[in-house]
């Protein structure tokens, strides 16, 4: 029962980031009229979140800063890299239907 409920909550969360994702690629898309911004901007917003490292940090003590990243990625379970995958194919996707959308002749802002 408790596995099942595992399952449950991995099932609800990919669904969670990927809808998420979509919408902020779909309206950053809309807005800034750049059709891959968020597929691009994604990894690194996701880098900067799963590491407890500050941003500047990278640029004064690089070393450091990039071992402890690599400690945490590869400290990542499957689950996680599931739930953070569904979120960049929610990227992806806004930027697919964002042209698909202007081919048929929506211009949207």
């Amino acid at each position: 029962m408790n596995s099942s409920f595992t399952i449950v909550q991995l099932i609800i969360s990919m669904l969670l980031f990927y809808v998420m994702f979509f919408g902020i690629g779909f309206l950053l898309n809309m807005l800034l009229r750049m059709t891959w911004l968020m597929a691009i901007v994604y990894p690194v917003v996701i880098l900067l979140v799963i590491d407890d490292v500050g941003f500047f940090d990278y640029f004064t003590d690089p070393g450091q800063s990039f071992s402890m990243l690599g400690d945490t990625i590869t400290s990542l379970t499957g689950t996680d890299i599931a739930v953070l995958l569904s979120g960049f194919a929610g990227a992806i996707t806004a930027g697919f239907v964002m042209k698909v959308l202007r081919k048929m002749g929506y211009q949207m802002f």
